[in-house]
């Protein structure tokens, strides 16, 4: 029997988890189970680059592994846990880190997004955390990492890493390759189509956990586009507004671009937003009625850590005890 490829991906517990989240990840991921080895974490390390309420933290923390749960991502053939449970994270970043080149770290786009967010907080660990990012992935040798479009650049990185030490020292890391998905890869803002689905933007950004009502009214308030016409039509260049809601529609119907004209040809923005709304409340209400139940039930949830950090950390420490040996350090 032929042996399962390896794929891992992480979300950042650092906002609840919202309508791009599932659409763009969740969903997928839970339909890979039977094809590969999956590895899924809270990234709760990334998370303190910016400061946390740690109340708030731990507790999105538990509800983001509610919610994986309730997505689809049984723990029985997934291998969930947080990123800090399994110390090898940090560890394997720091050697990481001494081969990665600081105008590297200067390059990437988000630092200087989330530096000109952040100008009262630049700190180390929001220059450094990509090479903390190599270390997720690289750690678990996996051979397919699936991101959204936006975070191809940190794969790249992430690749060019394991191969200056591979260089160095031999065949250390498998190379991964980014796994993007085609359809529903990038949900953008309800109420800035031109930006990626963001916690930061509230009214714009449907989240999981988010009662039907709310939801509703998120749908009713969504930009379209500024023209006349009023009609249905994939257009994301002159209509992106309406391609993004056309594109959540798609997603959460199995129904193509086509299909949602020819349903809504005629009736314009008045009945297609609220049709929309409709369909995503069908859509999250099994799983946010799942994820309150489980966060009722803590001690499941940290039976699934336990086991899930226990796995992982077996797997991360034949990397970490293999890398150690290449750059020197004496073993245990």
């Amino acid at each position: 029997m032929e042996e399962k490829k390896i794929m891992l991906s992480g979300i950042q517990p650092s906002g609840d988890l919202h309508l791009g989240n599932y659409l763009g990840a969740i969903k997928n991921w839970a339909d890979r189970v039977d094809a590969f080895d999956c590895y899924y974490f809270m990234a709760d390390l990334h998370t303190i680059t910016v400061r946390q309420n740690p109340a708030d933290l731990r507790r999105r923390s538990m509800q983001q592994l509610a919610a994986y749960i309730a997505c689809g991502l049984d723990p029985e053939k997934n291998t969930l846990f947080l990123q800090s449970m399994v110390p090898q994270h940090a560890q394997l970043s720091w050697v990481l880190s001494c081969y990665t080149q600081f105008g590297e770290l200067s390059r990437m786009t988000q630092f200087k997004d989330k530096s000109a967010k952040h100008k009262d907080n630049i700190n180390a660990g929001l220059f450094t955390y990509p090479v903390l990012m190599a270390a997720d992935i690289l750690l678990y040798q996996p051979h397919y990492v699936p991101v959204g479009a936006d975070q191809k650049q940190h794969v790249e990185l992430t690749r060019d890493i394991a191969q200056r030490f591979n260089s160095i020292y031999g065949d250390v890391f498998r190379i991964p390759e980014p796994y993007i998905p085609k359809a529903g890869a990038r949900i953008y803002g309800l109420t800035t189509p031109g930006d990626k689905m963001s916690k930061s933007i509230p009214e714009g950004c449907v989240f999981i956990m988010d009662d039907p009502a709310t939801i509703a009214r998120k749908f009713k308030r969504a930009v379209t586009d500024s023209d006349r016409e009023n009609c249905v039509r994939f257009d994301p260049e002159n209509k992106p507004g309406v391609a993004n809601l056309m594109s959540i529609y798609s997603s959460v119907t199995g129904k193509s671009y086509e299909e949602i004209e020819k349903e809504f040809e005629g009736q314009g923005y008045g009945v297609f937003k609220p049709a929309v709304g409709e369909a995503v409340i069908d859509t999250l209400r099994p799983i946010r009625e799942e994820t309150e139940r489980l966060i009722k039930d803590k001690a499941y949830l940290e039976q699934v850590y336990r086991e899930g950090a226990q796995k992982a950390s077996y797997i991360a420490n034949k990397t970490l005890r293999k890398v150690y040996k290449k750059v020197g350090f004496v073993q245990i």
